[in-house]
Formats: C-alpha cells, structure tokens, sequence
C-alpha cells in the first residue's frame, strides 16, 4: 500500500470510531455522568437486539462452532503465557490475576465490531458480532473468576452470565434460526431500530469508561508486558490459529483484527469490584487503548 492509501484507511476507519470515543470521554469530563448507568442500558436494553439479529440473521454452516473454539483457544493461550510469566517474574496471586484480566480479554464489542464493520463491510459484521457475543460470555465467567478467586465461587460467575439479557437473546435468536421460524416484518423492523443504537452508544460508553479510569501507581514493567501481550502477541497467536485451522479468509481476518483489540473496559469494573489490581488493570487498558490507535491502523494495512 502507498502512504496515501494507508492515511485514507485511518481517515476512513479508524479516526471516526476515535472520534466517537473521544465524544464520549469530553462528556463525561464536562458532566461527569453515571457511567454505570449508561453502561447498563447499553448492556441490558440494546445489546441484546444486536446480538439477537446477529444470531437470527446468521448463516452458521460450521463457521459459529470455530468462532468458539478459536476464542476458547485465544484465551487459554493467553492464560498460560500470563502464568509462565508470573513464575519467571515471581508474582503473587493478585499480579498474575491482574495480567490475566489485562490481557486475555480484548474490546471486541465497542471498538472492534466498529472497526470490523468500517473496515470490511456488513458481511464480517456479523461475524464480529457473534465474536462479540461468545467474548461477552467468556469474560463474564473466566473474567468474573480470576478478578474474584479466593473470595468468590465459580458458581458467582456462572451466575453473572444468566443474569445477561443478551444470553437469552443468543438461545431465543438460535433457536428460531436452528428451527427456520419466522418472525413477524415489522418485530424484525424494532429490533433493527434497536440494534443499530448499540454500537454507536457501546463507544460513547467506552469513551466514558476511559474518562473515568483512575491509577495511583503506573507500573511500568507490567504495563509494558500486558500492553505488548495484548496488542502485539495476542493477534500473531490468533494468526497462527488461523493459519492451522479450517478457517475462510474472511472470518480469519475478523478474528485476527478483533484479538488485536486493547483491553476491554469491563475488566476494569470487574478489578475495582474485586479488587483485583485494579491500579494495573486500569493502566494496562488506558495505554493499550491510546496506542491501539496506531498498531490497529498498522494492522488493517497490512490485513485488509
């Protein structure tokens, strides 16, 4: 690609959802609102819609059981390399559980479903949103988990997952794919209304979260480390994968693209909530989103 061509994909792609972010971080500066509440309706009342169309609309043919295991695959990989690190550099129980939710979970709902929609079109939207789905219920249990263990059963977990309204969505939305039924014009027309609101606020939201992150003590060595896990190794594994297994061209670029996502903001509630580091989680995903900028734009050069 030519210098223009890649100026006109950050022009295009990503200095929009930036944009957007940055909207929401002003507001939340100047008006300092109730963060948890906007997330909440984002989670609770428009998610759901988006993640129902994703599922009812989609033509699965093998390509949903791979997202799953991919992203099971993603994970455990992160998991253990956190692990090995955490024996070489002796950290504690709380460092290492820090890591782990810095840097196993990525930003696949507000900042990756975006990119992946302005970067490669409607088609692999769907797939980002499937992504974003399995990711949402993967960090509501092993996120929930390592942000809790010790004082928290895994059942807690567990929980946190039924309490989502998306999750009925996914079983409502498969179900009436799974057995062809179909649904009324003008319901399917409320929750396409819907659907589209969930994106545009999801990154008003983050850009709201990311306003309010708060750090007494920047650690620099592990900001370091995660920041490099998550941006930088996190996508060339899921490359790897990609590469091994049967995957279609299309699908592997969402995948790839999406694990290069910073680290999600979620981790951050569920680190101050369980006091899980909270301090190193914050930092990891403030810098990892600010230098997203320009390692996400350096991959959809080479990806897209």
């Amino acid at each position: 690609m030519k210098a223009g061509d890649n100026m006109s994909l950050f022009i295009e792609v990503v200095l929009p959802i930036v944009s957007i972010f940055a909207i929401g971080y002003i507001l939340q500066k100047w008006r300092h609102l109730d963060v948890k509440t906007a997330s909440a309706i984002t989670i609770y009342v428009f998610v759901p819609f988006l993640v129902f169309q994703a599922f009812y609309d989609g033509d699965f043919s093998g390509e949903f059981p791979m997202i799953v295991l991919i992203s099971l695959l993603i994970l455990f990989a992160i998991i253990f390399l956190d692990k090995l690190l955490a024996m070489i550099f002796k950290w504690d129980r709380g460092e290492e559980s820090g890591m782990i939710l810095s840097t196993a979970f990525m930003n696949a709902g507000n900042y990756g479903a975006p990119v992946i929609l302005f970067a490669l079109g409607e088609e692999a939207f769907t797939y980002a949103i499937l992504f974003m789905a399995i990711q949402t219920i993967i960090m509501n249990v092993f996120g929930v988990y390592y942000a809790s263990r010790g004082d928290y059963e895994i059942r807690y977990a567990i929980y946190s997952v039924f309490k989502m309204p998306a999750t009925y969505a996914i079983i409502l939305a498969l179900l009436l794919n799974t057995f062809d039924v179909q649904v009324h014009a003008r319901i399917l027309e409320m929750v396409d209304f819907m659907a589209a609101v969930a994106i545009p606020l999801m990154m008003v939201v983050l850009g709201m979260q990311l306003a309010n992150i708060t750090f007494k003590e920047f650690e620099i060595g592990k900001v370091a480390i995660g920041s490099t896990i998550k941006l930088i190794l996190m996508p060339f594994i899921t490359w790897l994968f990609v590469i091994i297994l049967p995957i279609s061209p299309l699908l592997g670029q969402v995948l790839v693209i999406q694990s290069a996502m910073p680290a999600a903001a979620t981790t951050t509630m569920f680190a101050l909530e369980f006091r899980a580091r909270p301090d190193l989680v914050s930092s990891v995903t403030l810098v990892t989103t600010l230098l997203s900028i320009v390692t996400i734009s350096v991959l959809l050069v080479i990806m897209v």
